[in-house]
């Protein structure tokens, strides 16, 4: 039992607890999540099961695209309304849309951010969430995030909601805060889903319930979310040499290519997907990664 489960986590659970439902569900104990979701955020996890958590790792550079809501007037200790007030202003007035749309632009790009101190991150080896819970103090190292695009969808009263397509290891908790402080207003997020991560779209996501009537059924491919990584056609004289880890020369990849460094591939043979590897530029030459399918 191989592939991925495109799972709608609903609010409240963990991704923890998702990959424990799916393990549950399916029978199998070979089970990871690629992408944490925080609790209180619901959408789109992609669950890797039995040879597909090989695979996990390369869904690290996909984009992620987020619907959020911000609401002005308060911000707080974790970011979200979960958490507890740290600062509050009783009276404001919502920005203009013109104002919004400039901080939007500000944001848009690579920008630094600090991560929240509420989340999964690991400070030497322990959850920063974990320590904070022991009463220890967190700090959280800044770093650089791309965020691709932002679309102002409504702005009411004291909240406006948009759309986020961003890189790996954003928070939006932490673009939400960043935001209010850019416009003078605390503020903080409010609702968060997950619409996609990278080819695993909200509309196709199985919920728990269908996932309890569909089984196995509801796997995906494991190549099917490696749409992002060139395809490698190996020959089939060549199979048993990259199941034993053994390189294959391949000069005309270069010209067909012109890559500039090394090239991941999904690599399949005569249709079948067997694995992935890599285009080695100084060697010319294919080399294997994770072997698949032998």
């Amino acid at each position: 039992m191989d592939g991925f489960v495109n799972f709608l986590k609903p609010p409240g659970m963990t991704s923890h607890d998702a990959v424990g439902y799916v393990r549950r569900q399916l029978g199998e104990k070979k089970v990871g999540h690629a992408g944490t979701l925080d609790p209180g955020a619901a959408g789109v996890l992609p669950v890797a099961v039995g040879r597909a958590t090989r695979l996990i790792e390369y869904l690290d550079s996909v984009e992620k695209a987020y619907r959020a809501e911000l609401v002005f007037g308060f911000s707080t200790d974790s970011g979200d309304d979960s958490g507890s007030v740290v600062e509050r202003a009783d009276v404001f007035a919502i920005p203009a849309r013109e104002r919004l749309l400039e901080a939007f632009a500000a944001f848009t790009g690579t920008i630094t951010q600090v991560p929240p101190a509420h989340s999964a991150i690991k400070i030497n080896g322990r959850r920063a969430c974990d320590l904070l819970r022991e009463g220890r103090q967190v700090e959280i190292p800044s770093r650089q995030v791309e965020i691709h695009s932002l679309k102002l969808l409504q702005a009411g009263k004291n909240h406006i909601a948009f759309d986020v397509v961003c890189s790996k290891g954003t928070y939006i908790r932490s673009l939400c805060t960043d935001l209010g402080a850019h416009l003078g207003i605390p503020a903080t997020m409010s609702f968060l889903v997950r619409r996609a991560v990278g080819s695993f779209a909200l509309a196709d996501a199985v919920t728990a319930e269908q996932l309890a009537e569909l089984k196995e059924r509801a796997l995906l491919p494991m190549d099917g979310c490696l749409g992002h990584l060139t395809r490698y056609d190996l020959r089939p004289d060549r199979l048993k040499a990259f199941s034993n880890g053994l390189l294959t020369h391949d000069r005309y990849f270069q010209e067909r290519h012109q890559p500039e460094g090394d090239v991941i591939l999904r690599v399949y043979c005569e249709g079948e997907f067997i694995g992935i590897g890599h285009f080695d530029v100084e060697k010319m030459a294919i080399l294997p990664d994770k072997v698949i399918a032998r």
